[in-house]
């Protein structure tokens, strides 16, 4: 007689069912398409598909995409796309398994974007850059983001998420008190007479954008610290669209979109470009890449039709995943979830970004600087929360630690003291970076 304490038998057709069903969730099929239109042949991207890293005795895969529009020159654009993954890889543990190293992502983007900030300006070269860089690892989604380009994902089930952040002074209050806080000026363009012009911009220097990697000239309240969102799909997939502001000052997420419904990445690309330049003309370089991500299964199956929603709806499709699964196996797929939010900050404060307490302590290593790598002789590294304002909750030896040069870099940056090399002329007619980013 049966006991409710018996386990019952699982038939062997079913888990292999479930394995194989596990085995096709964790891989996704990731396709890509990009579309351009050159004016001042500042915007480069970095495509990596399928990059591989050991994990135990078997290999996971990742793949990149980054998009970036340079500003008074393309040096910076250039720098930071054959530098930047580096510096964020290097910044990771290598004996971190999937799930912390996917963890990991959001302060070594931070680490690495300042990084190859700092590593640009030593270079004495004025050119700067915005940034959208894009980690796809499983059905996660890591984006890091400095300037105005933007990313936004339609999932399968409908709505539109922005996973990056607008950092133009004209419609970001919270970096306008940053700067000015840190010693910065922000205003418009004064042409004689009391009148102004154009867009808020950061004084020194005329520069409309409050992030940015480079622009050493304009002044370190300009900072590189990315905003990092981290989401989860469920496994019906979606699209991503990535594309630089000549894109986002002609078309509305939902227009461009909808533009490109129902056709493959490579033609979406081109058709967002084409609807932008036909809505403002070619204004500026317009750059768009298009991903599809997909279950193998379900690769050929075209997006679902826009969904008229409401702008709360979307905040309130994010939630936390339950416990308890709701698939079953006897399906052919699972049963789509949404999407699920697992990371989200914006702070410029570099104390609070690389801060280890969650979700992995030991992600930073005792002797190395937590920015750039070098590794540190006993007592040299200065902890990342110096000069903090409640020094009562901190311990001498609270990591992680900075190396003297990045502590200046973290100094300049919160407005604590000025960088050598900035020339601090109040001219509103700087020959720099006036007209840029307009």
């Amino acid at each position: 007689m049966s006991t409710r304490s018996e386990h019952q038998t699982v038939p062997l057709s079913v888990l292999l069912k479930r394995e194989l069903l596990n085995e096709r969730i964790e891989c996704p099929e990731l396709v890509h398409g990009q579309g351009s239109q050159s004016k001042k042949g500042e915007d480069y991207t970095l495509i990596k598909t399928e990059c591989q890293r050991v994990v135990g005795d078997g290999v996971s895969t990742y793949s990149v995409f980054g998009l970036f529009d340079g500003h008074n020159g393309s040096a910076a654009a250039i720098y930071s796309k054959e530098n930047l993954l580096s510096n964020v890889l290097n910044a990771i543990p290598s004996d971190l398994n999937r799930d912390e190293w996917v963890a990991a992502l959001p302060r070594a983007l931070v680490a690495g974007f300042v990084k190859t900030d700092k590593d640009f300006q030593e270079r004495a070269q004025t050119s700067g850059t915005t940034v959208t860089f894009v980690i796809i690892e499983g059905w996660t989604i890591t984006v890091a983001s400095v300037g105005d380009s933007r990313c936004i994902l339609e999932p399968a089930e409908g709505g539109i998420y922005y996973l990056s952040a607008d950092h133009r002074l004209d419609c970001n209050e919270e970096e306008r008190d940053r700067i000015t806080a840190s010693g910065g000026e922000v205003g418009r363009l004064n042409t004689g007479g009391g009148a102004e012009i154009g867009p808020l911009r950061c004084w020194p220097g005329g520069l409309c954008l409050s992030r940015s990697i480079g622009d050493m000239d304009v002044g370190e309240f300009i900072v590189p610290v990315p905003y990092v969102k981290q989401v989860k799909l469920s496994t019906a997939g979606g699209r991503l669209i990535l594309s630089s502001d000549g894109v986002w000052d002609a078309l509305t997420a939902e227009a461009a979109l909808d533009c490109c419904r129902g056709m493959p990445p490579d033609a979406a690309a081109a058709q967002i470009v084409k609807e932008a330049l036909h809505a403002k003309g070619l204004r500026d370089d317009t750059t768009c890449i298009v991903i599809d991500i997909s279950p193998p299964e379900k690769l050929a199956a075209p997006l679902p039709h826009a969904k008229k929603q409401g702008k709360g709806v979307f905040k309130s499709m994010f939630r936390r995943k339950s416990s308890e699964s709701s698939s079953q196996i006897d399906k052919e797929y699972i049963e789509p979830d949404m999407v699920e939010e697992l990371f989200e900050d914006g702070s410029a404060m570099l104390s609070e970004r690389l801060d280890t307490k969650y979700p992995l302590c030991n992600m930073f290593k005792l002797f190395m600087c937590a920015v750039c790598q070098v590794e540190m002789k006993p007592g040299e590294g200065i902890s990342i929360h110096s000069g903090s304002s409640n020094p009562g909750k901190l311990r001498p030896w609270d990591g992680p630690f900075l190396c003297s040069s990045c502590q200046e870099k973290k100094e300049a940056m919160e407005g604590k003291r000025l960088s050598g090399g900035v020339a601090f002329s109040l001219s509103l007619f700087s020959p720099v970076h006036c007209f840029n980013n307009l």
